[in-house]
């Protein structure tokens, strides 16, 4: 018995230091360190994504086509007949690889935005609280940069074109949503999704295991969380 309050005793004091630390950052500390981790994850996943093979290569992040059509598409690879869809999805692969350079100077710039508030909610927060964070502060931002390079990048392929109309009819019966109706908007929203993925990966990363952070700074502060 006196061994069980004793080890409760001194679980509880291990439970009053965790909170102790976390609370006791430096507010410098807590947005800085922060901002080191987030940096580091942003800047790896784009470097991840945007090469060539960065989606394509990727079972979870690899953009094939939508809904009933993905549906279709498959059971046309089954039967032989899959190589014009083949070519449709390399090109919506290589659109999102081509496109996700673009994402890093907007992440960074969310980042340097970001308050000690803000740093403060995150470190308290979900597990995935900065990549929410970040997704909130610069998604819209980097659609806007995505969807010309996608466009231009999907237009080059006749079946582009053949997908909007085939698309659009679909989405008119409602076999397909209205926003994968778009062959751009489809690829640029895919791509966002992987994009905001593999952060959110990276930051599970650093929150697992605190000594992969690139900076003594984010080591420390999510060393004690």
């Amino acid at each position: 018995m006196h061994r069980l309050t004793a080890l409760l005793a001194g679980l509880a004091l291990c439970a009053n230091a965790f909170a102790f630390s976390l609370a006791d950052l430096s507010q410098s500390d807590a947005s800085g360190g922060l901002k080191d981790a987030l940096g580091q994850g942003a800047r790896i996943a784009v470097q991840q994504l945007g090469k060539p093979g960065g989606f394509a290569s990727d079972p979870e992040v690899r953009i094939e086509l939508p809904g009933n059509l993905g549906k279709v598409a498959r059971t046309m690879k089954m039967m032989g007949m899959g190589a014009q869809i083949e070519q449709l999805e390399a090109s919506m692969n290589t659109a999102a690889e081509a496109a996700v350079p673009q994402a890093q100077a907007l992440l960074l710039e969310a980042v340097q935005k970001m308050t000690i508030s803000d740093a403060k909610g995150i470190l308290a927060g979900a597990p995935d609280a900065a990549t929410q964070y970040l997704s909130r502060s610069s998604r819209e931002q980097i659609r806007a940069r995505f969807l010309p390079i996608v466009k231009q990048a999907t237009d080059r392929v006749g079946l582009a074109q053949q997908y909007n109309a085939f698309a659009g009819k679909a989405a008119t019966f409602g076999a397909l949503d209205a926003k994968n109706a778009s062959i751009e908007n489809y690829v640029t929203e895919q791509a966002l999704d992987g994009l905001f993925r593999v952060i959110a990966e990276q930051e599970a990363s650093i929150r697992e295991n605190p000594a992969g952070a690139a900076t003594s700074l984010a080591k420390k502060v999510f060393g004690v969380l």
